[in-house]
């Protein structure tokens, strides 16, 4: 089965059986794992090995024997290089079979606690131009394909992409996006020429020169659209580029700009200026308004959040006497999406900006009902803050992709609320939360939902009652 070419094992004519974590497929060789990158259940490949380990090994195919029967044509010319959609490949029925598993496998081998039936994964309605918020690179030494390698001597190294994955410094340039609805290639592609034909000195990422360094396009369910143009320099040429782009794109409500001179791209900690519109854009749920600034975070498939949100608000099953406790609240997206409902909520977010937005939220859509607090939540959710503030008949928790502080599981076990409604994006870690969880509360309901089609990612939200 295996062989050396070169100083490279070649493992041949493996079967691919199934997906396993973090989207790669599996396969099994002389009882010994294989997790290969880019194949589908089902293919027959040589591979060769990327990664040895006692346990298990990597690889990546090198040459294809036969191909699954669920496959399907990759809609999008960058398949296989951009990292943004690795399952481009496999049928969207096939991806939810394997994301709703994904969900089951990791509660009963790492939960390992009593499940009712599991309801079948909710899939997205849209499954192409589903995210409201895209960044772009600029880069002055984009990566090349191999044609462009082989047919040219002088290639224009400067694009706008996504990183390609594993080169932090490799720039892929998009020409077509599947993930953001119009017009956001058509503004990406006309900053992309602007900047070209003015002789813009796109950044370099290594040497840490040039101005030009992201752009990000966002949208919302009421059609408004924001971009933030982040500079190095604060030059006199930056407002040729706005410009630019506010003359030829009035669909724009907000057109921002950040000058980052750090080493990295995020600018939580900088000041964000308006060039022209609003400091924001709008989205909305059953009426209820969301401003949604440059630093603001918004579940990225807005319409799939309101179905995440709905099924949140349903297992909760508040009837207007509860106080909520709304855990990892963010922008206090969820805290006001079920106000209406309950007594009482208090939102907790390590964030303070995103307290801020979540006050606002609650002020513009006239909700009195709703308490923010920042801090870091195994420091703030403490006994101190218990004494101070109604006990929770229903605490919602939607932590980010490393699950819950051991602190924080534990103070919930000895707040014991009657019910907590757990929210995900990483069933790993949501099964670890739910194993410590079990010691008082048993898991009463679960849904799978997948908010990101054409990857591995999936949504989950699960019922947990209080035992008697």
């Amino acid at each position: 089965m295996g062989k050396f070419r070169g100083k490279q094992k070649i493992l041949e004519q493996v079967l691919v059986e199934g997906i396993a974590a973090e989207g790669k497929c599996i396969a099994r060789v002389d009882d010994q794992v294989v997790f290969i990158e880019k194949v589908a259940p089902g293919d027959v490949v040589d591979v060769r090995v990327t990664r040895k380990k006692p346990s298990f090994m990597e690889a990546t195919p090198v040459k294809f024997h036969s191909y699954s029967k669920d496959r399907v044509e990759p809609f999008c010319s960058h398949f296989g290089t951009c990292g943004g959609c690795k399952w481009q490949h496999i049928p969207y029925e096939v991806q939810l079979k394997y994301k709703h598993q994904q969900v089951v496998d990791n509660l009963e081998r790492i939960a390992k606690v009593e499940l009712p039936e599991i309801t079948p994964i909710l899939g997205s309605e849209n499954i192409q131009f589903y995210r409201n918020k895209l960044e772009y690179t600029f880069s002055n030494w984009r990566w090349l394909t191999r044609e462009e390698i082989d047919n040219s001597d002088d290639i224009d190294r400067r694009g706008l992409g996504f990183h390609v994955p594993g080169s932090f410094d490799k720039i892929l340039d998009i020409d077509k996006c599947y993930h953001q609805p119009d017009p956001s290639n058509a503004i990406r592609n006309a900053v992309k020429e602007f900047c070209r034909e003015n002789d813009f000195p796109h950044y370099d990422l290594k040497k840490k020169t040039g101005s030009l360094r992201n752009l990000i396009i966002r949208n919302s369910v009421r059609n408004e659209w924001m971009v933030i143009v982040q500079f190095a320099l604060d030059e006199d040429r930056n407002q040729d580029l706005l410009e630019f782009i506010k003359t030829n794109f009035p669909q724009i409500t907000s057109l921002q700009y950040v000058i980052n001179n750090k080493a990295n791209e995020t600018f939580h900690d900088l000041e964000v200026k308006v060039y022209s519109g609003l400091a924001y854009i709008t989205e909305e749920m059953e009426g209820i308004e969301f401003r949604v600034g440059p630093k603001s975070f918004y579940q990225t498939n807005a319409t799939q959040a309101y179905e995440l949100y709905k099924i949140a608000r349903d297992y909760a099953g508040l009837s207007g006497t509860e106080v909520v406790y709304d855990l990892y609240t963010g922008t206090g997206t969820i805290a006001n999406f079920v106000a209406k409902q309950a007594k009482k909520v208090i939102g907790i977010e390590y964030v303070e900006a995103a307290i801020k937005d979540a006050k606002i939220n609650s002020e513009i859509n006239g909700i009195d009902n709703t308490d923010f607090y920042a801090g870091d939540m195994k420091d703030l959710l403490n006994d101190e803050f218990m004494s101070q503030h109604e006990r929770p008949d229903v605490i919602i928790t939607d932590p980010p992709r490393a699950g819950m502080h051991a602190d924080v599981v534990e103070m919930l076990l000895k707040i014991e609320a009657t019910k907590i409604v757990y929210v995900s994006c990483n069933p790993a870690t949501q099964a670890r939360d739910i194993a410590l969880l079990n010691a008082k509360y048993k898991v009463i309901k679960v849904q799978p939902v997948d908010m990101f089609p054409q990857t591995h990612h999936v949504e989950c939200s699960i019922l947990l009652q209080l035992r008697k």
